[in-house]
């Protein structure tokens, strides 16, 4: 396993910046994942595992290992209780990216994750953040996690209710942060049509062009139409997406905000109202807006974008400054859903 010195992280990160790893290797074996356990670079130092560094902000080198998943491999499991006539289950190493994992799905006609297509990032990262996009998430879907711990290398398998899933958020963001490695998931979806097309912009848009609801491969098509419309492709403009979580408010704030604002956007889900954060950032005034080598998406204002040249300490400063306004205008504190190293 070869172990790399003082690298430059810049495009292992999808915002493109120039970060220093003091050690870097990857893995792309259970059995280099296993050797890696026992390396004296590994057992010394910090260590940060990176898929494809989608939803990561370097504000500074990293004094330690950083370890590239990339361990790959999807495949139809035969065991399960419910698996046969109206399920499937599905593994998927943890470094394979999500949206083939997607592709792989539809194209065999199984429905559940279609709406989180082209979702950037990796297998592995995707149930620590809990991805979720068009009115789905993977809490509907996954079945388990399997990882080993960082400290002893033993194995463990974690099943849905044990992940802790909510909002863009897990046990591997909270109590167990940087405890873990995600080596592998298991999906459980449906052969049978499961077709979810009630989100608002997503319905809009399969009216708008006529588009015949028949496989699940239709949904996601309709899914990289909107999210290519919208979003910037990192390999054109530094960026990592949705740079912050939507905002859940109690019915009364909703009642005083739409006093306000009635026109403002808002969805109910699980008992509580969602708060477009795109929406907050736009209405303090921040959309388009470019302050030196950083700044904020012309046509989504939830996406920090680095124009070129920009370091992490830049985005970290621009970000604090939306957060600061947005509390200021509407009372409400937006979370990162980036993470910030």
């Amino acid at each position: 396993m070869k172990i790399l010195q003082d690298y430059d992280l810049a495009t292992l990160n999808t915002f493109g910046i120039s970060a220093r790893a003091k050690f870097l290797t990857e893995v792309g074996s259970l059995a280099e994942l296993e050797e890696l356990f026992t390396l004296p670079e590994f057992k010394q130092n910090k260590k940060i595992f990176l898929g494809s560094g989608s939803n990561v902000l370097f504000t500074k080198d990293f004094e330690g290992l950083v370890i590239l998943n990339k361990l790959k491999g999807i495949k139809i499991l035969k065991a399960g209780a419910e698996v046969g006539k109206d399920f499937v289950l599905i593994k998927a190493m943890g470094g394979e990216v999500w949206h083939n994992l997607v592709i792989f799905a539809v194209d065999r006609g199984y429905w559940g994750i279609e709406n989180l297509s082209l979702i950037p990032g990796t297998v592995g990262a995707a149930p620590m953040q809990n991805i979720g996009a068009y009115g789905a998430e993977l809490a509907n879907v996954l079945e388990n996690v399997e990882s080993i711990e960082i400290a002893t290398g033993n194995k463990r398998i974690f099943t849905k209710e044990e992940c802790e899933l909510g909002y863009r958020d897990s046990i591997f963001k909270n109590k167990l942060k940087n405890k873990y490695f995600i080596s592998a998931i298991t999906l459980k979806l449906s052969k049978k049509e499961k077709k979810n097309i009630s989100y608002k912009i997503l319905s809009d848009h399969i009216e708008k062009n006529k588009i015949q609801i028949e496989r699940s491969k239709d949904i996601s098509n309709a899914v990289c139409q909107i999210r290519r419309s919208k979003l910037p492709d990192p390999k054109v403009i530094g960026n990592a997406g949705s740079f912050f979580k939507n905002v859940f408010v109690e019915d009364a704030k909703i009642k005083e905000m739409l006093s306000i604002y009635p026109h403002m956007p808002y969805f109910k889900e699980n008992g509580m109202t969602k708060i477009p954060a795109g929406w907050l950032i736009e209405q303090s005034g921040w959309k388009g807006k470019r302050i030196g080598n950083v700044g904020v998406h012309e046509k989504q204002a939830l996406v920090i974008v680095n124009h070129g040249g920009a370091n992490g300490a830049e985005i970290k400063n621009l970000a604090e400054q939306i957060v600061a306004s947005v509390l200021a205008k509407f009372g409400l504190e937006l979370i990162p859903e980036v993470n910030l190293i």
